[in-house]
């Protein structure tokens, strides 16, 4: 239970900005100053656009590795460049998956 206030003064650009990181994050603004404060990682929750782009990034990096896999035998150079694009879509993904 939470019974007590702690009051600090923003300028009203700085409480819209708190208000809007908050949101972002599905937090109500003191449970983000809260976690602020205490130093915890606030993670934005993924819009419906970064969501859709990561499902096809997730896509594409299964593709280009079955691609790599295809062409070992025939053509090894084409197939490790196809497995190096896929091993940075991985990076990316991997990015994403810590920052968001």
């Amino acid at each position: 239970m939470k019974r007590t206030y702690i009051k600090f003064r923003c300028s009203i650009y700085e409480k819209k900005l708190l208000r809007k990181r908050a949101e972002r994050a599905g937090l109500s603004l003191s449970e983000y100053c809260r976690s602020s404060a205490f130093g915890n990682t606030i993670i934005e929750r993924l819009t419906e656009e970064q969501l859709a782009h990561y499902k096809m990034l997730v896509k594409y990096k299964g593709n280009f590795t079955r691609i790599g896999n295809m062409f070992k035998k025939h053509n090894p150079r084409l197939a490790s460049e196809v497995e190096q694009l896929a091993e940075e879509i991985r990076t990316h993904l991997y990015n994403f998956k810590r920052t968001k």
